[in-house]
């Protein structure tokens, strides 16, 4: 059995909030910035992430911040809350990182920290993490999300070359959360406003109904875990893609939090993949 290359230790950063943004009613844009972020290395991916680090209340932690040591010496129940924050963009020149969150008022942990933090404040996260980008031999590209992937699908819709047909479904409550994206001409793109229905509906609903306008699409499908486990489904059993031509997961799950779903996501993904391969056998 061959050895599994080596993890790398996740990289450490400390961004000082440079200015925050409130793009819609529930989308807030910090911009971090800072020293320490020279040199952060995002580009090569539209889907970036980088994972923060909120401090238990209460709770000292050593300087210079070590996480390798609060876990080593520290009780659980003590150590920083994790929350995952796809990359919105990256200037290198400027060193300037910004994060896009989805506030819905003081529910959470990350929304209300973006509501309320303050220029000048500090904070430390992981990253970056990624592994998609629009690929620029695919036929046509299929982008589908809710307001948790809407920084990803804005990165891949800027990252499309010039022409490059793509079909994107962009699912929010209601038209106010709509922003302006800087798609391509062939670009095609189209905002679902759901009221007070069920997160994805309107998303699996537009794709199954979607005239492909090819077999070569390199698709991009993230969001909610309920709508994404039905919308791979049906790419992969009834459209017949091959995973190689897919980035599709679940950024969250109804009725979980962050470290409840991370919890469970590696066996919910090994059911859907068991259901998938029996619909396919």
């Amino acid at each position: 059995m061959a050895n599994e290359p080596a993890r790398r230790k996740p990289k450490l950063h400390r961004g000082k909030v440079l200015r925050t943004e409130r793009l819609t009613p529930h989308m807030i844009r910090v911009v971090l910035g800072g020293e320490e972020l020279a040199g952060f290395g995002a580009g090569e991916f539209t889907d970036h992430y980088v994972k923060l680090l909120f401090p238990q209340p209460g709770v000292t932690y050593p300087e210079p911040f070590d996480m390798e040591l609060v876990r080593a010496e520290m009780p659980r129940e003590q150590w920083p809350s994790t929350r995952t924050y796809t990359v919105r963009s990256w200037d290198a020149d400027a060193a300037e990182l910004a994060i896009d969150f989805v506030h819905h008022g003081d529910k959470g942990l990350a929304g209300p920290w973006a509501a309320r933090v303050q220029p000048g404040e500090e904070i430390y996260f992981n990253g970056p993490g990624g592994g998609y980008a629009p690929s620029a031999d695919a036929g046509w590209h299929l982008l589908v999300g809710d307001e948790s992937a809407l920084p990803a699908i804005a990165a891949a819709l800027e990252r499309l070359p010039a022409g490059a047909p793509a079909r994107v479904f962009i699912e929010v409550i209601g038209p106010e959360e709509e922003q302006p994206l800087a798609a391509p001409d062939g670009a095609a793109v189209v905002w679902l406003h759901r009221g007070g229905g069920q997160v994805g509906d309107l998303l699996v609903e537009a794709v199954q109904k979607l005239d492909f306008p090819g077999e070569d699409v390199h698709a991009f499908v993230h969001g909610e875990a309920n709508f994404v486990k039905t919308l791979r489904r049906h790419l992969r059993v009834e459209r017949g893609l091959p995973m190689e031509r897919l980035s599709i997961s679940g950024y969250w799950r109804k009725g979980r939090d962050e470290d409840g779903w991370q919890s469970s996501k590696r066996e919910w993904n090994r059911q859907v993949e068991a259901e998938e391969a029996d619909a396919l056998a």
